[in-house]
């Protein structure tokens, strides 16, 4: 077999393996949504969960493939993985928004909102870091350095979460006289799985980003991107308990599983250039900024159940900066550049978007049927029904 041929083989299998370890993702947004969320709203969290994955991954085949890139082309290995790797990470821009604005969100609206996203705003994004490039040259060509998505995924899809909450509000009762009603977790033991299969899953979505595996130093730099973020999410974990144990004398496992995402995000920028060091550092503060986030967010009245924000928004933002201070031949105010940009287009357009559609299709769904829980008012499938609903 010619070399070139066993590299195409081995290239094309490996964004194969990479892209599958990223769709593991998709049960690993659910079940962590589904584990936070009160038990009345289980099954809407689910059902959104796989619209999602359908809807976005449709529109980017049918329109936002073409859009972020420009065309069907690939020489070093098969143009049908590169583009489902691609269509891999889609969804998780939206997934991103889910569960943050759960409990009290539509299906319909939602995934209208999807499809806008997975046809233009996330591909636009993309066209502009990773993609075709239709504003090089210009001042709003994004020369930011960004592996697998701090920015270009995680903070699109906080900002544009950030929007929604903001259009939609807050959950019934959530903030009552000036006081934040704590709402529990109703099944610790999803939460688990799902943070632990989005952290598995983080090793195709940083390690896949490489683009190939088939010489002995992309062999190398693969193996270390995985190093990075698996160190990163130690770190996230690690210095989350440590503070929640030192302010509360407890250790909270949805917060340290928080901690553990907001490292693997913040290292999702770079992870191919640091040394084995550096990922502890930005996991550090990556679970850290996770901790202290949450709480401000509530102060200021932004609903966000499962802390998305706190994750990816503030994470993405930290991940993408701490590229330009840890890597030498990354410009710092290129980074700075970038997330603005990005920021301002994620967040007007999707305002935007979001307004439009709120017009038509109410994204918040009224009190009485927040009361019921979704699972009544938006699917007819209770996902315990032998258990007695909360209010």
């Amino acid at each position: 077999m010619p070399e070139a041929d066993f590299k195409y083989i081995i290239d094309t299998f490996f964004i194969l393996f990479s892209m599958t370890l990223i769709i593991f993702m998709v049960p690993g947004f659910a079940m962590l949504e589904a584990g936070l969320v009160r038990t009345k709203n289980v099954s809407s969290v689910l059902t959104t969960n796989v619209m999602i994955y359908a809807v976005a991954s449709l529109a980017f085949l049918l329109f936002g493939y073409q859009l972020a890139f420009g065309s069907w082309e690939s020489a070093s290995s098969s143009i049908w993985a590169v583009f489902m790797f691609q269509m891999a990470f889609v969804g998780k821009t939206v997934n991103i928004m889910s569960g943050g604005v759960s409990e009290r969100v539509r299906i319909i609206p939602l995934a209208l909102f999807t499809l806008v996203m997975g046809a233009v705003i996330y591909p636009l994004v993309v066209n502009v870091s990773w993609g075709a490039d239709m504003l090089k040259d210009t001042f709003f060509d994004i020369e930011i350095y960004d592996l697998a998505g701090s920015t270009v995924i995680h903070s699109t899809g906080g900002w544009a979460l950030l929007a929604a909450i903001i259009i939609i509000g807050a959950r019934r009762g959530r903030y009552q006289d000036g006081k934040i009603k704590v709402i529990p977790a109703s099944n610790i033991p999803l939460v688990v799985l799902g943070g632990l299969l989005l952290w598995i899953g983080w090793f195709g979505f940083n390690g896949g980003s490489v683009g190939s595996i088939s010489s002995v130093a992309n062999a190398d730099m693969v193996a270390k991107t995985i190093m990075n973020t698996n160190t990163a999410g130690l770190a996230g974990a690690l210095v989350a308990a440590l503070i929640m144990y030192v302010r509360y004398k407890l250790f909270d496992i949805t917060m340290i599983l928080n901690g553990a995402l907001g490292g693997l995000v913040a290292v999702t920028a770079a992870a191919n250039h640091y040394d084995m060091f550096i990922p502890i550092f930005i996991g550090l503060v990556g679970g850290a900024l996770v901790v202290f986030a949450v709480p401000v967010f509530d102060k200021l009245k932004l609903d966000d159940p499962v802390g998305a924000l706190s994750v990816h928004l503030v994470n993405g933002i930290w991940g993408t900066l701490a590229a330009g201070i840890f890597v030498e031949e990354v410009s710092f105010m290129a980074q700075v550049k970038g997330v603005f940009l990005v920021g301002v287009f994620a967040f007007v357009s999707s305002y935007v978007v979001l307004s439009a559609i709120n017009k038509v299709f109410k994204f918040r769904a009224d009190d009485e049927a927040q009361l019921m829980g979704m699972d009544i008012n938006e699917c007819g499938v209770e996902a315990y029904p032998e258990f007695k609903r909360s209010i």
